[in-house]
């Protein structure tokens, strides 16, 4: 598992690069996988997860809002964003990943690459958005 951290972590990198420049996202991917050293599997996992992250996009923000009480989504650090997009990715379209992991990957990424309160935050929007969709049939635990 701590391999696939790797590659949650440089998905974090070029969805934030991407964000920034509003780039092509294959090229901003291939431009940073020159820094990397993902194995072929690894790498193909992690142009998924940004290529679901990108797709669903509009969905993950409304689904953040729905559960960020007071805070508008402009006002929620980028990089916590893009985690909360990745871990809701791997909820809803990695059927193979029990939530449970993407939540405690996305805490652990947030600890890294955001501020002491992120990971706090991360997990209570993430367990609410988990919640809801168990209850309503969304997905299933694994």
């Amino acid at each position: 598992m701590q391999e696939r951290r790797k590659a949650r972590e440089f998905v974090v990198q070029v969805s934030y690069a991407h964000e920034i420049q509003q780039g092509d996202l294959d090229q901003t991917f291939d431009l940073l996988v020159d820094k990397t050293d993902l194995s072929e599997d690894l790498l193909k996992f992690a142009r998924k997860l940004l290529h679901g992250i990108i797709a669903h996009r509009q969905e993950f923000d409304e689904l953040i809002s729905s559960k960020s009480r007071n805070w508008d989504l402009t006002r929620i650090a980028l990089i916590d964003r893009l985690i909360l997009r990745m871990a809701l990715t791997e909820f809803f379209y990695f059927k193979d990943i029990p939530p449970k992991v993407s939540i405690s990957e996305a805490i652990e990424i947030a600890k890294v690459f955001s501020t002491e309160e992120s990971s706090s935050f991360v997990n209570g929007i993430l367990d609410a958005i988990l919640n809801d969709a168990l209850s309503e049939g969304k997905i299933s635990m694994i």
